[in-house]
């Protein structure tokens, strides 16, 4: 047997069998001192973590060492066109492996949704400084789990970072702030909007064979090896339940994590959730609303809304920017995508303040996406702390469970009446008001909703402490906060 193979199959038996182990006996990465530079791996980037290695070039001290990607492709080709900038990195197809490898300080990951999770805590069992993107979890339960061991971890210097940029953005901070001012008042309602216009994945008539150049085990991960129902391998994921979390797992979580940022930073999720919405204008082979809109009560404080659209202004015309657009109080636009603080006294979207009847009183700069994100990151690495804690992985867990929260509402409910959904709704006006236009981009799109009516799913109690829901559909909504990993790919253990 050639001793090359020999020793790479027992060293992954290794890390397979006991991926536990990395958590008992860490190869805890030295100590980063001022003058050293922070090496740095990029586990996935198709997509997302293309932005992540582009950030990491431009930050002074940071040599990313390492490209970790399951398609062998994406890897290669992304190999090259770093050698060409005189950037020589360590190639790995098995998360695993880099991981473990003792030359890395920091690893980012920007894989598919259900790996966020795995990924990271074999990074932090391993010893390394850990961003993840969002959703930092695919399910509640492991999302918890991911929190837990970032307080562990934290206390040996180790820092474990959410990718949600907006919490790096001076313009939000600032006008955080103003809310917290109360020049306009208290805070009645706070509002995300995500009106993104998604076409059809299409549907292919038999299970089909993933690409060559994947590993579809590795890529699979936590999840059973499922027969591939898409013809887009990489990102239509996102709308498949095994995988994705639909928008609101998406692009959700960022205007998500800013909702609950004005309200305060809850230190709890929700006692109550309701989700409502529908997958319309096309039969396809994605499984998430396209659609949807979801109410959040907590214990104290005001309530929090998500209003998704994924299906253009009209006439199923998808040109581009031609997704509808909400008015505040019928008079002013709220943005497409971002957030909406709604106050006595008047309301906050985006980089500005309006008074009620939606007269502009205060503007807030440096309204740029959290440019610095990374940076911070890097810049937490060197501390052994986070330098902002707006930045723990905790505002991620929030943000992404709210998300599945509204998932497990709608998975499980049934369909109604427009007429039913009002008399649900009937105690919050600003709730009537967006089904109306809800319903309204519905019709405009020739959606005939006696026929496809909207899956509206139950009120679901949820006890905060206890992080469980509760009362009468409580047997299904826990199942559905977690879920199964198969036995080679189980969630490390931190202590």
């Amino acid at each position: 047997m050639n001793p090359v193979n020999t020793s790479r199959r027992t060293f992954v038996r290794g890390t397979i069998a006991g991926a536990a182990g990395l958590a008992t006996l860490p190869t805890w990465a030295k100590t980063i001192g001022a003058n050293d530079d922070v090496r740095v791996a990029v586990i996935g980037f198709k997509s997302r973590g293309s932005g992540h290695i582009n950030s990491l070039l431009k930050i002074k001290g940071v040599r990313i060492v390492a490209l970790c990607d399951v398609d062998s492709e994406v890897l290669d080709k992304k190999v090259a066109e770093l050698a060409k900038k005189d950037v020589k990195v360590k190639p790995y197809k098995d998360f695993r492996e880099c991981c473990a490898d003792p030359d890395i300080d920091a690893i980012t990951i920007a894989t598919p949704n259900h790996s966020h999770t795995l990924i990271a805590l074999t990074a932090i069992a391993a010893g390394k400084h850990v961003y993840v993107e969002k959703p930092v979890c695919h399910n509640i339960w492991e999302g918890r789990k991911l929190v837990e061991a970032a307080g562990i971890v934290e206390k040996k210097g180790q820092v474990v970072q959410h990718g949600m940029q907006r919490r790096s953005d001076l313009g939000w901070a600032a006008a955080m702030e103003y809310v917290k001012s109360g020049k306009i008042g208290k805070t009645v309602l706070s509002r995300g909007i995500n009106y993104k216009a998604r076409q059809s994945i299409g549907k292919v008539p038999a299970a089909v064979a993933p690409p060559e150049s994947v590993d579809y085990k590795l890529w699979s991960a936590p999840r059973a090896e499922l027969p591939l129902h898409r013809q887009k391998f990489h990102y239509d994921w996102h709308w498949q339940w095994a995988y994705g979390n639909g928008d609101i797992g998406n692009q959700g979580p960022h205007q998500l994590d800013v909702a609950r940022w004005a309200l305060g930073d809850p230190t709890e999720l929700p006692k109550r959730v309701m989700s409502l919405g529908g997958r319309w204008g096309y039969d396809d082979d994605g499984e998430t609303a396209n659609n949807q809109m979801a109410f959040f009560d907590y214990a104290e404080g005001a309530p929090l809304l998500f209003d998704n659209r994924g299906l253009p202004m009209k006439d199923m015309n998808w040109t581009k920017g031609f997704e509808p657009v909400y008015r505040i109080n019928g008079k002013t636009s709220a943005p497409r995508i971002g957030n909406v603080i709604h106050c006595e006294g008047g309301f906050i979207a985006e980089a500005k303040a309006y008074d009620n009847d939606g007269k502009s009183i205060e503007k807030f700069e440096n309204f740029q996406d959290g440019p610095d994100h990374m940076l911070n990151f890097i810049n937490s690495c060197r501390a052994g702390k986070l330098t902002k804690d707006v930045l723990h992985v905790s505002h991620g867990y929030h943000a992404a469970a709210l998300a599945h929260m509204s998932n497990i509402s709608y998975r499980l409910g049934k369909e109604m009446s427009n007429d039913q959904i009002k008399e649900r709704l009937s105690n919050s006006k600003a709730a009537q008001e967006t089904f109306e236009h809800f319903v309204q981009n519905l019709v405009d799109n020739k959606i005939d909703m006696n026929a496809e009516k909207a899956s509206v799913g139950p009120w679901l109690e949820y006890d905060p402490k206890s992080e469980k829901f509760t009362g009468e559909f409580a047997d299904e909504a826990n199942k559905m906060a977690m879920e199964e990993y198969v036995p080679e790919f189980e969630l490390p253990k931190i202590s």
